[in-house]
């Protein structure tokens, strides 16, 4: 993983990046994962595949149910890490209506770009 700076309140975050900044809260995280670096990793590396596979669904949703259920898990998994901005805007699309097609991918890109932005969040921590 990266440098870790330490904060006023005592949080880390890769060097250079002010704490409000970013797309995963880490004490959130260390909290969840009782301050196993090991389990953190692994828990990121595996938000990271997900990531992917909950875009693919919303994607591929045929209904509102489909995609209700997609936002869904796409939202609790970001909660799980403290991906917060994330986890609202996958709350935010689970109640959008689904045969606005328009709205529909709106949505899926801006669900696209934040979990880009985690994602890069996340690479820099394993880097």
């Amino acid at each position: 993983m990266t440098a870790m700076t330490a904060t006023k309140s005592g949080e880390t975050t890769p060097s250079g990046m002010a704490s409000s900044d970013r797309p995963l809260d880490l004490v959130h995280l260390s909290k969840y994962t009782f301050g196993d670096r090991s389990l953190e990793a692994e828990l990121l590396g595996l938000f990271r595949s997900q990531a992917g596979v909950y875009v693919s669904r919303l994607d591929a949703a045929e209904n509102a149910k489909d995609w209700r259920d997609a936002a869904h898990s796409l939202k609790g998994s970001a909660r799980g890490l403290g991906a917060w901005a994330l986890a609202d805007l996958a709350e935010e699309v689970e109640h959008h209506d689904f045969t606005d097609a328009c709205l529909r991918q709106g949505d899926l890109a801006r669900v696209r770009d934040a979990i880009a932005i985690v994602s890069a969040f996340i690479d820099e921590l394993m880097s």
